[in-house]
């Protein structure tokens, strides 16, 4: 039986604009377990951004809670945020957010280098990972020297060392053509079969139907559907 890894309870997010309450997620329930490749999908504006980041606990809900294995994470300092994402999340960010100064090869040895683990370990790991994504001959190369797609592999790799049991990922094949995202989506099944839970936001609807199920956000709904 596969645990549950993240589960949303009555989980509301709403924002102050000048012209009111802004109103963008309201009695979100659900659970991520253990095994689960989720689409989240949705129209541009949706909030598919904004609830990953919530997950991700990069933002903090105005009511409801996020319990992370069973604790909710309501209390948790900026500290053991940190410490929850180091040691169980995983993020895809839609924008890269790579280091400029840092080679790819040093971009994607980051996750493992704040956690402490061996330069030699690191670059080992680094260059394996980065050979999946099939982007290794490239390691040496800094951010402004990769195209969007390989900027997006090296960013894709960053998230995947780290080995959390979660990963959380906002348009990751966006700017990749068609067999790359084919490559990304294999690499995530075989994720998936070490009993990883992946979440990614996504407009293909192609790739969307090939997950276990889907997350579909529609005027502040989060409601599950099948995928096929």
């Amino acid at each position: 039986m596969n645990k549950t890894l993240l589960e949303t309870v009555n989980l509301k997010k709403n924002y102050q604009h000048k012209n009111g309450t802004i109103d963008l997620f309201d009695k979100v329930n659900i659970k991520i377990k253990s095994g689960d490749l989720i689409a989240l999908v949705g129209p541009s504006g949706s909030g598919k951004s904004s609830f990953l980041h919530l997950l991700a606990l990069l933002d903090d809900p105005s009511k409801g809670k996020i319990l992370l294995k069973n604790k909710d994470t309501a209390n948790f300092s900026d500290e053991e945020k940190n410490q929850a994402r180091r040691n169980n999340i995983s993020i895809i960010f839609q924008d890269n957010n790579l280091l400029t100064d840092f080679n790819a090869l040093e971009n994607v040895m980051m996750p493992l280098i704040i956690k402490g683990e061996e330069t030699k370990t690191s670059i080992q790991k680094a260059k394996r990972i980065l050979k999946e994504v099939k982007i290794l001959n490239r390691i040496n190369h800094f951010p402004s020297e990769l195209s969007g797609g390989e900027q997006q592999r090296v960013a894709i790799a960053r998230a995947l060392i780290s080995e959390t049991n979660l990963i959380l990922a906002d348009e990751p094949t966006g700017n990749l053509d068609y067999e790359t995202s084919e490559d990304i989506f294999s690499y995530f099944l075989k994720l998936k079969k070490l009993n990883k839970a992946i979440i990614f936001a996504t407009h293909n609807r192609e790739l969307a139907n090939k997950a276990d199920y889907k997350l579909s956000i529609s005027k502040g709904n989060i409601k599950r559907v099948n995928a096929r």
